[in-house]
């Protein structure tokens, strides 16, 4: 295969770094070289990939000589660390922490949204937020029809936004209560299990989480629309896997909620799951494993002109990340 390239996973172990390296696989991106990193923990790991099997290596500043590309899923401290060592020595880092979101020399891009602002980099593109990612994919085919003034969502974001960790934290707590066991509380600063927490990262002192302050920046960078108002409320819910939302929109211009739908039905990385009188519609069990992010529930918001209500679900391991990272390297 013409064009192959050598690509570094950097938190190769963890649930998006493991994640990248399946999507690789599964879209059979050209790779001539694969190299795992990962921290001291991981380094007598081995991961296969398409019947070979790679030792996992211990993250250093030297780890990336003749790579091309570097998919960075190790934190943002970490990225801040090696991102630099990485592009130095010649590749182009695909970081998916929050540490280049909003640095103006930094693209942040979702493929199906602002696809140009991949020329702009200068060795590093930063992939958004999970929640943010899908919200900006349903969103931005309305906007370019109607043009949005404002958004309220609200978020019902899986355990594994919190990594493996979150994960095996509501495995636990459930087993703990069906056992009456008492509950550990370590991912999360309260139970979770059975539990909705309307808390995701820290508070910020106007009373917002870094996760919401996340949502409404980084749509306004990724749509190149500063003038969009963005009103959210992250909230932690003991789900597994996929992101739900429900979002309110008002447009400046009137658009109907059956042309909303056809919109969507042909938007890019969109699936239109809408028959409520087949009960029809995007949860979040069917969204894990999948690739597109489902939208549906879509109705008149009769509160302001021009509104509308619906509900947006996408796998956040997958199109939140791992997925999206991959598109900006195929696009590469």
């Amino acid at each position: 295969m013409a064009n192959l390239k050598s690509v570094a996973v950097v938190g190769a172990t963890g649930a998006v770094g493991n994640e990248m390296v399946e999507v690789l696989k599964q879209r059979n991106f050209p790779i001539k070289n694969l190299r795992l990193l990962a921290s001291a923990n991981s380094v007598d790991k081995v991961v296969t990939f398409k019947g070979k099997d790679y030792p996992v290596e211990v993250l250093s500043e030297n780890s990336f000589e003749g790579m091309e590309i570097a998919l960075f899923s190790a934190g943002a401290e970490r990225s801040k660390i090696f991102a630099p060592h990485a592009v130095r020595a010649g590749a182009v880092v695909i970081d998916n922490s929050s540490a280049f979101r909003m640095d103006p020399d930094v693209p942040l891009v979702v493929p199906e949204v602002n696809a140009h602002a991949i020329r702009r980099h200068k060795g590093i593109i930063a992939n958004p937020n999970c929640s943010t990612i899908q919200m900006v994919v349903a969103l931005f085919p309305l906007h370019k029809r109607a043009k949005i003034k404002r958004i309220v969502v609200s978020t019902y974001q899986s355990v594994s936004g919190a990594g493996q960790k979150g994960i095996d934290e509501l495995n636990e707590q459930v087993r703990a209560l069906y056992s009456f066991k008492k509950v550990e509380k370590k991912a999360f600063v309260h139970q979770i299990a059975f539990n909705c927490l309307p808390q995701i990262d820290v508070f910020a002192p106007d009373g917002y989480t870094k996760e919401e302050l996340k949502m409404i920046f980084e749509t306004r960078k990724i749509m190149e629309a500063p003038e969009i108002l963005v009103s959210p409320t992250a909230v932690r819910v003991p789900v597994f896997s996929s992101h739900s939302e429900s979002v309110n929109v008002e447009f400046e211009n009137d658009l109907s909620p059956e042309e909303a739908k056809e919109i969507i039905r042909t938007a890019p990385g969109c699936k239109l799951e809408d028959d409520p009188a087949n009960s029809v519609y995007p949860m979040a069990l069917n969204a894990a494993g999948q690739d597109e992010v489902f939208v549906g529930r879509i109705r008149r918001d009769d509160t302001v002109k021009h509104g509308l209500n619906m509900w947006i679900v996408s796998d956040n391991i997958r199109k939140g990340a791992a997925l999206n990272a991959v598109q900006i390297a195929e696009l590469l």
